[in-house]
């Protein structure tokens, strides 16, 4: 890892080009323009997330956050350059890498018990029905719905419809979690209560995240480092930051310290320079 500090900041910087299980190399995603052209929304991204790193990818609307999760996905082939999990190229999606969305995703005619056991059923098809069950309770229990276990998604709120994508996600054991704005549909307090929920959950079961997000604050709080992209067209990483505070991480003590205000007025700047530049 190479560290630098600026004059302003005592946050580290990032090498880009760290090891880790996944890989995403030089990599371009363009669309052929009905005029002609082409249309070039991420040019030569780089970078490596570790097998238990939680990362956030901030940035402007339009910079290609999106596209390159689903990208990760497997929903969508780059133009060029690759991306690899554990050394194998992503070609299509897989129960390895499993997606959670910001408007959730339930399937309305069942129930919320039956929502995360028809990924359970679909992925681990080899698991005994004793299994199954004990999967299925035990993800229930680890977001706190088993009082909601056999309601219908149109009779809980938003943030517990997400605490259901969430547990679904998690349930069949992937090897990574990718999020995009997981939290951007629920209001302040539920959002507050469910990223110290996820973020629990993540420091006991520790696998690689990836998360988009538009909250500064969101990203500091509950990631390790966060990829900040310069604006689109021709999106690419800007700038990696590392996040200093060690986990488990309470927000209270975190907004007391003055490197959390010198990290969070970088990234602040970093994107206001960006803004400034697409304007």
């Amino acid at each position: 890892m190479t560290k630098s500090t600026s004059a302003s900041t005592n946050t580290y910087k990032i090498n880009i080009n760290q090891s880790g299980f996944l890989e995403i190399e030089n990599l371009i995603m363009s669309y052929k323009k009905p005029s002609g052209g082409e249309f070039v929304v991420l040019n030569n991204v780089n970078l490596t997330v570790g097998a238990d790193e939680y990362i956030s990818v901030i940035g402007h609307s339009g910079c290609g956050k999106s596209t390159l999760l689903k990208i990760v996905s497997g929903l969508e082939k780059p133009t060029a350059g690759s991306v690899r999990l554990e050394g194998k190229e992503i070609r299509k999606p897989g129960a390895d890498r499993m997606m959670v969305f910001q408007h959730y995703g339930l399937l309305p005619w069942l129930t919320v018990r039956e929502n995360i056991r028809l990924a359970v059923d679909e992925v681990l098809k080899t698991a005994t029905r004793a299994e199954k069950i004990s999967l299925v309770n035990e993800h229930l229990a680890m977001v706190n719905l088993n009082a909601a276990a056999d309601k219908y998604p149109d009779e809980i709120s938003g943030g517990m419809k997400q605490r259901v994508g969430i547990a679904r996600a998690l349930a069949i054991r992937p090897k990574m979690l990718l999020m995009d704005e997981p939290f951007g549909a629920l209001d302040a307090l539920t959002r507050g209560k469910l990223q110290k929920q996820v973020l629990d959950i993540w420091e006991n079961h520790r696998q690689a995240v990836m998360m988009i997000t538009h909250d500064v604050d969101e990203a500091i709080y509950m990631s390790d480092r966060i990829v900040m992209m310069t604006n689109g067209p021709n999106a690419t990483i800007g700038e990696i930051l590392q996040v200093p505070f060690s986990h488990p991480r309470d927000r209270h003590e975190l907004r007391e310290s003055k490197e959390y205000y010198e990290l969070r007025n970088h990234a602040l700047d970093f994107l206001d320079r960006n803004f400034s530049q697409d304007e």
